[in-house]
């Protein structure tokens, strides 16, 4: 009975870290939509469900949740506690519990034609261009920096939490937003058939990378990158570096080799001013600056694109750009 009572006595303080642990429905409503997880690429900006099934209004108990995040059925990949952890899982479930169902899923972020090719095909259909893109950019350029083989794709794809890290340096306190494969959902037949696509088809690209940011006043820093390893990288040839010349502002002043100066830009839908330079092998950069009359009312608005002749697409229309914008100064 003393036993009993004890029990009964203790019950409010066994209770406490179970309310301490109550899912907080914003915090996991903001950790949905951030940059930590690309999951709304598949299941929809609002768990409405895409090319993954809907997840808003399903009731999904945070075991079944957590069922499906660890150990998925379809092509989704299995993602692990450092990615998301069980209390995020549950934090999630509580979320789409609080939200209603709803009646038809979003289209597909890249949608699935009879007109692609095959390799293309199994890419898209195994879920792969829903984060990375039409044309798999982001990972030719890291593929075409390092002249990556089959045998290191399938082990960043099959074991990408623990491949990943020895293959790229992260940055410090981001996590890895793609999980591990199951090769008898993803066979090694499909991921060949992506790798020749991305290589044979298209071709690798070279790593380039750009930052634009503040120098002092109204002049602007921007340089350009090739991050490939030497004697492995591609190298870029042919390669042109626009920037958005802001409404209301003009140039003023520019350095850096191969300045051609401003013209009309119908794919900018503004003036651009433009570099030229006949080539950046791996580890070199090149740096420019430019000056304006003014700055941008919206930083946002000062922005470029790098472009490169050669090595390009070895089948359809050229497309490869690096997309760059404004960096905030460094605190």
């Amino acid at each position: 009975m003393k036993t009993f009572a004890a029990v009964i006595a203790l019950l409010p303080f066994l209770a406490s870290p179970v309310m301490a642990q109550t899912p907080d429905i914003a915090a996991s409503k903001s950790l949905w939509e951030s940059n930590n997880l690309f999951c709304k690429n598949c299941h929809g900006k609002n768990g409405e469900g895409a090319m993954g099934p809907d997840l808003a209004g399903r009731g999904l108990s945070a075991a079944q949740f957590q069922q499906e995040v660890r150990k998925p059925w379809g092509v989704m990949p299995a993602f692990v506690e450092s990615q998301l952890s069980d209390a995020e899982i549950a934090g999630l479930a509580a979320y789409f519990a609080s939200l209603p169902k709803v009646a038809e899923p979003a289209a597909w972020r890249v949608p699935l034609t009879a007109d692609m090719p095959a390799g293309q095909q199994a890419y898209v259909s195994q879920g792969c261009a829903q984060c990375h893109g039409a044309t798999f950019d982001m990972p030719r350029a890291t593929f075409g920096g390092r002249n990556t083989d089959f045998a290191t794709m399938k082990e960043l794809v099959y074991n990408h939490t623990t491949a990943m890290p020895k293959f790229e340096e992260q940055r410090p306190g981001s996590r890895l937003r793609m999980g591990n494969f199951n090769p008898l959902r993803l066979t090694e037949a499909q991921l060949k058939e992506i790798y020749d696509w991305a290589k044979n088809d298209l071709g690798f690209r070279p790593e380039l990378r750009a930052e634009l940011a503040p120098a002092s006043g109204t002049t602007y820093a921007i340089n350009v990158t090739n991050n490939g390893e030497p004697g492995k990288g591609l190298t870029a040839q042919g390669v042109t570096i626009n920037v958005v010349v802001p409404a209301g502002a003009t140039v003023t002043a520019t350095t850096g080799d191969g300045y051609k100066g401003v013209h009309m830009d119908e794919k900018a839908k503004g003036n651009v001013a433009e570099w030229q330079v006949p080539r950046i092998a791996p580890k070199d950069t090149k740096a420019f600056t430019i000056s304006l009359s003014q700055a941008p009312a919206n930083p946002a608005d000062l922005k470029g694109t790098v472009r490169w002749k050669k090595p390009g697409p070895k089948t359809g229309p050229n497309n490869d750009v690096v997309n760059f914008a404004m960096r905030p100064p460094a605190r």
